[in-house]
């Protein structure tokens, strides 16, 4: 994902910045009890403290009686009648009455009851300095160490968020690492991330310098097969025509090389359509499958004389594919021959369904480690077989993945081998 570490890097910022907030506006909250009845408790209980001593050396002393605190005496034995309604029922405490706006301390002592009054918006007064005005001051310090942080943190990662884009953007067939030369990095593309695309740069190069050759080596290699292959099978077919009168051993030779001769033409075509762009069609016609199953069949026959192998067909559904005639020869040439040749006695069956291709034998089959390593070039799963270089399988696999067919293998050892290609 392009975005994934700013937005990352945003998320966490984010969640940092509400859980602050959450606790800054907890503690606000706790500052705000406090204040209320936690600092006016205790002031008012200091000033009942002080007026009860004031009582003591002057029994005439008034209550308490300011801007902000009303006190009123009930001495022993008196009426509450003398006293404002909301205070007559109230008993020794702090009390918090809402609908008065008042916070209320009863003091009891020997003398008699002292009721101080503080009003509720002198508290709120009081706490709003103390608990909200605190907590707007954190909580903008908060939002301000995370901004800066934040905007430091994205101009740190930008660099790698650039190069991470540009990479993106690659073809992976064609890698344009231009932009990543050194002369065209951006300024702020320093330290590690220079490194890095200076790295990505130079890997970029060989992958696309490599991809170059190998094309350039699979056509001219192809191009320059067609000549000789061209002059055999000429040569065989003019033998053929002039032996007629050969015996039955020289024709089935000839035959052989005309067949083996026209494989190979079909393998190059094959690897010149391997070799071209992805984006270039081949020359396409509508094929058979059948019927190229049928030709092939024909072909693996003719090797299995004298071998205790049975090869049956089963059309079971028309298939046609608009492709290359000479793919579709390929694929089902190799995985013919790989059947016949790993399996020593047994059959070996082709069912055509109307959208795929399953080849299955009876022959030694496969362990998983070698199952899951046959699309690798060079890999034998009995070396000590002569049959192949280990090429087929891997020609295959890239024939149906250039045209979009998956081909799946399940093998048992000992139980055989069944190919599968699905065509749609």
């Amino acid at each position: 994902m392009l975005h994934g570490l700013p937005r990352k890097i945003r998320t966490a910022f984010l969640l940092q910045t509400l859980l602050a907030s959450l606790a800054a506006l907890l503690g606000g909250y706790l500052v705000l009890l406090v204040v209320k009845f936690g600092l006016v408790n205790t002031v008012l209980q200091e000033e009942a403290a002080h007026y009860w001593e004031l009582h003591a050396a002057s029994p005439a002393q008034p209550p308490p009686n300011t801007r902000h605190l009303r006190g009123y005496l009930l001495e022993t034995g008196g009426s509450p009648l003398n006293l404002p309604p909301p205070l007559r029922a109230l008993q020794p405490g702090f009390h918090d009455l809402r609908e008065a706006g008042q916070l209320v301390l009863v003091d009891q002592s020997p003398a008699g009851r002292l009721y101080l009054v503080f009003l509720r918006s002198q508290a709120q007064w009081l706490a709003f300095w103390f608990g909200v005005v605190p907590v707007l001051l954190v909580l903008l310090a908060i939002y301000g160490a995370s901004w800066l942080t934040y905007r430091a943190s994205h101009r740190a990662v930008s660099p790698l968020v650039w190069l991470a884009r540009r990479v993106s953007q690659w073809d992976p067939r064609y890698p344009d690492a231009s932009e990543l030369a050194p002369a065209r990095l951006p300024a702020d593309v320093q330290g590690e991330v220079r490194q890095l695309a200076a790295a990505l740069h130079g890997m970029a190069g060989r992958i696309g310098d490599q991809v170059v050759r190998e094309r350039n080596f699979t056509r001219d290699a192809s191009h320059e097969l067609r000549t000789p292959l061209t002059v055999i099978r000429m040569a065989c077919e003019m033998a053929i025509d002039a032996g007629e009168e050969a015996g039955p051993v020289l024709q089935r030779s000839l035959l052989r090389i005309q067949r083996a001769g026209r494989d190979m033409e079909a393998l190059i075509d094959a690897l010149l359509i391997l070799a071209r762009e992805a984006n270039i069609e081949p020359q396409s016609e509508w094929v058979d499958v059948g019927d190229v199953v049928r030709r092939e069949a024909a072909s693996a026959e003719v090797g299995l004389a004298g071998r205790p192998l049975e090869l049956r067909l089963h059309i079971n559904a028309p298939c046609l594919l608009r492709v290359p005639p000479q793919v579709l020869h390929v694929v089902v040439g190799n995985l013919l021959r790989n059947a016949c040749n790993y399996t020593d006695a047994g059959h070996v069956e082709v069912e055509v369904e109307a959208d795929r291709l399953v080849v299955r034998d009876t022959g030694i089959g496969m362990s998983p480690e070698a199952l899951s390593r046959v699309f690798e070039p060079f890999f034998r799963a009995v070396p000590e077989r002569r049959e192949g270089h280990g090429l087929g399988m891997p020609i295959v696999h890239r024939l149906c993945e250039r045209f979009g067919w998956k081909i799946e293998l399940e093998s048992e050892p000992e139980r055989g081998t069944t190919a599968t290609v699905r065509f749609a």
